[in-house]
C-alpha cells in the first residue's frame, strides 16, 4: 500500500501483528516510510530515533488529526473511538501539505 503525498510516494506498513504494533517505527533512522495502525487511538515516541508526523484518521481515512515534527518521548490520544480510528505515523515534514478534513487516499501495489 502507498500513499501519495507532498508529490511524494511514502510505501505504507500496515501494523496487522503484535509485534508490528509493539515495535512500530522505535529505534528507526532515516525513516523513508509510513505504518498505519488500524483500531488504534493513541501512540507514543518514546525510544524514537527521530521526529516523525501523526495523522489520526476516521473510519472513512478522513484526517481528523494532525500532529508535525512530534519529538521522542511524547504520547499522542486521540479523543476518538478506538475502533473507528486508526494512527498513520509518516517521515518528519511529509504530512505538511495534508490538512484536517482531507481524505487520504491510499493504493494497493
Amino acid at each position: 500500500m502507498t500513499l501519495n503525498t507532498n508529490k511524494k510516494c511514502y510505501p505504507i506498513v500496515i501494523a496487522n501483528t503484535f509485534l508490528k504494533r509493539l515495535f512500530g517505527l522505535m529505534g528507526k533512522k532515516e525513516i523513508d516510510y509510513g505504518m498505519l495502525f488500524p483500531k488504534c487511538n493513541s501512540i507514543h515516541t518514546f525510544f524514537m530515533k527521530e521526529s516523525i508526523d501523526v495523522i489520526g484518521l476516521d473510519e472513512n481515512n478522513e484526517v481528523i488529526y494532525k500532529y508535525e515534527n512530534l519529538p521522542k518521548n511524547n504520547i499522542i490520544k486521540i479523543n476518538y473511538d478506538r475502533k473507528k480510528t486508526s494512527i498513520l505515523e509518516l517521515p518528519q515534514n511529509a504530512s505538511s501539505k495534508i490538512k484536517v478534513g482531507t481524505i487520504l487516499l491510499f493504493s494497493e501495489d
